[in-house]
């Protein structure tokens, strides 16, 4: 496979548009933190037969929840499990919250050379990830694009509480996704917040449909305007979080957009191993995917793996 350089992807995705939209649907949401026995698959393709049972084997090493939505999206091509199903997001969230930002920053309301001063007061605890609060103890000044930078790419929760505040709070990422109709997906809560009460995670839920509804806009710059969508995709997939969930049993020049999501462990279960994103497949095509793996009682290495080995089922069936 011919190597295929960031800035042409770059540049293929921001030129490249389709007309498709997702019809959104709620579903209650399992706010008991119990595995569910639903593992139903659905797929508008027969022929998906043997990926549809592949995927389903692969879900169930996880003894939990996980849910799976992808699609091509230059031909429509598509799997899920689970779809309409809620799953805490955890960092997942902090895209459409750096979404809802450079939306502000195409209208001109903020500026992305802005200085945000950065409090002690607005530090996650120890415990949470925080390059801010690890380098700065006593607070520092940053632009919003370090900010997003950190909230995208290294998964700062400061920084993503810092941008959300910047953003107008929860209710204005809400109404972004509104405008987007992604209307499977939560924002509720700061990080901040979910670091003094760990139930609030499924408060901030997505479903995997919401999920690539959200990558869908993103893809087709709706809500945000191609220079942002440039920046937001380099952070994206310049990101060394999950080094070993979608990217990891794909080609290691595979071009993976994406933003991951992690929760702590308590009695055992895991609530939310995550990972979603646009990945280029070796035709060209562009592969909106997300998985969520949740209330898991395996390890780490085999939720991972979960999510690594159906990205790769996806890839070898659609890349070609």
């Amino acid at each position: 496979m011919k190597r295929i350089s960031l800035a042409y992807v770059l540049l293929f995705i921001s030129l490249t548009s389709s007309c498709s939209s997702y019809n959104a649907v709620t579903q209650n949401n399992n706010q008991t933190g119990k595995p569910t026995s639903s593992q139903e698959m659905k797929t508008d393709n027969k022929q998906n037969q043997e990926l549809q049972n592949q995927i389903e084997q692969i879900a169930s090493v996880a003894k939990g929840r996980v849910g799976v939505k992808a699609i091509v999206l230059e031909n429509e091509d598509l799997i899920s499990l689970n779809s309409n199903e809620r799953f805490p997001m955890q960092s997942v969230y902090k895209l459409p919250i750096s979404m809802a930002v450079l939306q502000q920053v195409d209208s001109g309301k903020i500026k992305l050379d802005q200085k945000i001063r950065v409090e002690k007061s607005d530090f996650v605890r120890l415990g949470q990830r925080s390059p801010i609060r690890d380098k700065y103890p006593n607070g520092t000044e940053l632009t919003v694009n370090e900010l997003l930078q950190l909230a995208v790419s290294e998964s700062d929760g400061t920084a993503s509480d810092v941008l959300m505040k910047l953003a107008g709070g929860a209710e204005a990422v809400g109404k972004y996704l509104n405008e987007l109709k992604v209307t499977e997906m939560i924002v509720a809560n700061t990080e901040k917040e979910f670091g003094r009460d760990q139930t609030l995670q499924y408060r901030n839920w997505a479903t995997p449909e919401g999920a690539v509804s959200l990558l869908r806009a993103l893809y087709e710059r709706r809500g945000i305007s191609e220079q942002s969508q440039s920046l937001l995709l380099k952070f994206m997939t310049e990101s060394p979080t999950g080094p070993k969930r979608l990217k990891g049993l794909l080609p290691k020049n595979a071009v993976v957009a994406h933003k991951t999501g992690t929760s702590g462990t308590v009695k055992g279960v895991t609530a939310a191993t995550n990972d979603i994103g646009i990945v280029t497949l070796p035709n060209g095509r562009h592969l909106a995917v997300a998985v969520f793996v949740a209330d898991s009682p395996a390890d780490e290495k085999t939720r991972e793996e979960v999510i690594a080995k159906i990205a790769r089922a996806v890839w070898d069936k659609w890349g070609n």
